[in-house]
């Protein structure tokens, strides 16, 4: 440890889901915590409205949907293959996708969500900072002992790094490369305000009730990425998803597909009549398993975002969960250095043992093909045309010879891909499962 006399036992860089659920764990067993946000209030920098799958939350404040400010409860899964003038829709809904608080997730608005988990740690007994960006981290003798801040320097026994995606403080050790485009993907969201009555009718909910809807094709204009909607009590969270490393293959912005989008014949009946209250861009992490970076050194730990743990599968996406919990193991690998009064890489090292040995990487392990499925094509241009091709086939009756299911899902196909493309989408697409 260093010689300098610690100002707190560990410091937390960054007051999202990771930083926060870390910092609970922590204070609660008696370590002076210091939590540092960059925003005026924790949330204050974090637009993103989605979806918590609450398992996580769960371990760390059990049956907190009772008074977390939670939108509505997910009941009604949908997925659509769109086209400029059509979709193809599967939807799901049961009394399982909620049937206890582990397996109950929720649609929040982050900014409000955050602050009232920040809250938490607060009443946990950490020491919460806002209004302060972190610029570097002190290093001595080789191991983490603090970070700087305008030019003042706080010391800790360990730094916890919970930064978000784009880690400008884990590069600076050189933990976490400098982000490539195809590992990240451009966000652009919109908040409508809609009334309570009006979205349970559109959306067909009851009080509480709420929808995710993910959405691949049109949105993107075949480019990889896709749509999301998803319900709150008053308002809905409607946004496009496009990978970085893919803008280029249209011409058309993120923000004009995200317009685009809002006008779809399947989309723009949902909305009508509503206002525009909130508009936001964000950086999500897309490469899985391999985007992974150093994530333990002598008195650091990296978690959530910074550590890119994230998964997108096209029907769900998973990162708050993630991050949630990639805090709390991180807070437990620190409880466990600081009994023995040892911060080194080897003691820390627990970090990495505990998230191999739970759902977060062994999820990222077992969907680690899933990038590379999701840069075929095929997925985004040529499915969405095929299904709607083969959809049109089965449903418009207008006197002329149909040519029957099977021949016309053979027609679709050879119309727009090569049997050696079939096949090579059908092997990855195996291989990611």
């Amino acid at each position: 440890m260093s010689m300098r006399e610690p100002d707190a036992d560990v410091i937390i860089v960054g007051g999202g889901l990771a930083g926060c659920s870390a910092a609970i764990v922590l204070a609660r067993a008696g370590l002076t915590v210091f939590l540092m946000e960059r925003g005026d209030e924790c949330g204050n920098k974090n637009m993103t409205g989605g979806r918590l799958y609450g398992h996580s939350l769960e371990k760390i404040i059990p049956d907190f949907a009772k008074e977390a400010p939670i939108e509505r409860i997910v009941k009604h899964e949908k997925i659509s293959l769109m086209t400029e003038d059509g979709s193809l829709d599967i939807g799901y809904q049961s009394g399982k996708l909620s049937s206890s608080p582990e397996n109950a997730s929720y649609t929040v608005l982050r900014a409000k969500f955050d602050a009232w988990l920040a809250e938490k740690a607060m009443e946990a007994g950490v020491e919460v900072i806002p209004g302060i960006k972190v610029d570097h981290i002190v290093v001595e003798d080789g191991k983490v002992i603090g970070i700087e801040s305008d030019g003042e320097e706080m010391i800790a026994n360990c730094v916890i790094l919970a930064d978000g995606v784009n880690s400008l403080l884990a590069q600076e050790l050189g933990m976490k490369k400098e982000l490539e485009p195809n590992q990240v993907a451009v966000g652009a969201k919109e908040t409508i305000r809609l009334s309570e009555e009006i979205i349970n009718e559109r959306f067909g909910l009851k009080e509480n009730e709420g929808t995710a809807w993910l959405s691949a094709g049109d949105p993107t204009l075949g480019g990889f990425g896709g749509g999301f909607i998803y319900t709150n009590k008053d308002t809905v969270s409607i946004g496009i998803v496009a990978t970085l490393s893919d803008i280029g293959y249209t011409d058309v912005s993120v923000p004009e597909m995200l317009d685009r989008f809002k006008e779809h014949p399947s989309v723009a009946p949902y909305l009508e009549g509503g206002e525009v209250i909130e508009y936001s861009g964000h950086l999500v992490p897309e490469e899985g398993m391999a985007m992974v970076p150093e994530l333990y050194r002598d008195g650091v730990l990296v978690t959530g975002d910074a550590a890119g743990l994230c998964i997108n599968l096209g029907y769900t996406v998973r990162g708050m969960d993630f991050a949630i919990e990639s805090g709390r193991l991180a807070a437990e690998a620190v409880l466990r250095a600081n009994e023995i009064g040892d911060f080194s890489a080897n003691t820390l090292s627990y970090y990495e043992t505990l998230l191999k040995n739970s759902f977060v990487m062994k999820d990222l392990d077992e969907y680690k093909g899933f990038p590379t499925l999701l840069t075929k094509r095929a997925i985004f241009k040529d499915l969405p045309e095929m299904v709607d091709d083969i959809a049109a086939k089965l449903f418009v009756v207008d006197g002329k010879p149909n040519s029957g299911l099977i021949m016309g899902i053979v027609e679709s196909l050879a119309q727009r891909t090569s049997a050696r493309e079939l096949v090579d989408f059908i092997t990855i697409l195996l291989e990611a499962f």
